[in-house]
């Protein structure tokens, strides 16, 4: 069968289970009554379908080079001694120190001006469901992701392509966990592992925004004093600028040819 086939059905079939899952849990246990076919439904279906199939190809050639040049430099004794670690204790680790990188990277896209003007697109969804985790600028997720592998890489604990993809699979799969509109709570569990209501916070466009970086680990905010969660759901979303409603136009807009503001938010 043709690669192009094989990858649209790979993207079909993920797609269908998605949905399986959240809309009818959306539906039963919404934040708030959405429709399925909200606003920008069709711009963020567009961006599911662009960054699954692109930001594979873009990464594989820097990831490649990351993990040669690394493995010239790290002591070859270090990287025998990480190599025998079990697998689980080499998943674990990478997975925190993955963690560790996303986080950094995705507080740097909110504090540094012209990274911003990327991962603003993310920020501008006003509806929030499951499918909003795909609503992201190919730039800000490579530049996110890269700043993941690099420790992990540098590590030595990337020893192969296995465990790289484990992480990405399972940061993929809380991603849509935690952007769907579900009013579940968790208890004492929210300070632990992300939740939607953990991260809802992080997509709140008022006078608390900024907060709540973590993909997955929530003691990672609370280590470097970005953690936060009240009792109430926040009650607005998206960005103060305003934002192109296509998927192209949103592609083009951080591109534009205007001066890069000397603050990001305001």
């Amino acid at each position: 069968m043709h690669p192009f086939i094989l990858e649209a059905l790979r993207l079909a079939v993920w797609l269908v289970l998605l949905a399986a899952i959240f809309v009818p849990l959306e539906r039963l246990f919404g934040v708030h009554p959405q429709k399925i076919f909200r606003r920008q439904f069709g711009t963020d279906l567009g961006y599911y379908i662009l960054n699954s199939v692109l930001i594979g190809v873009v990464l594989a050639v820097p990831l490649a080079l990351l993990a040669a040049g690394v493995h010239q430099l790290m002591p070859d004794r270090f990287l025998a001694m990480v190599a025998g670690w079990p697998v689980g204790a080499r998943l674990g680790l990478s997975i925190v120190v993955a963690e560790i990188g996303f986080y950094w990277g995705h507080r740097w896209s909110h504090e540094i001006p012209l990274l911003w003007r990327f991962h603003s697109v993310h920020h501008s969804a006003e509806d929030l469901d499951f499918l909003s985790n795909t609503r992201a600028h190919p730039v800000d997720m490579v530049f996110t992701r890269l700043c993941g592998f690099v420790p992990v890489f540098a590590l030595g604990l990337a020893q192969g392509a296995a465990l790289p993809a484990v992480v990405v699979v399972l940061g993929t799969i809380w991603g849509f966990f935690v952007h769907a509109n579900l009013r579940w709570r968790f208890g004492v569990l929210e300070r632990v592992v992300a939740t939607p209501f953990f991260h809802r916070w992080h997509h709140t466009n008022d006078a608390l925004r900024d907060r709540n970086y973590a993909a997955m680990i929530p003691l990672v905010d609370q280590l470097f004093g970005t953690f936060h969660l009240p009792a109430a759901w926040p009650t607005a979303y998206g960005i103060d600028a305003p934002m192109p409603a296509t998927l192209h136009g949103q592609l083009l807009d951080p591109l534009a040819s205007r001066p890069v503001p000397t603050v990001v938010r305001e």
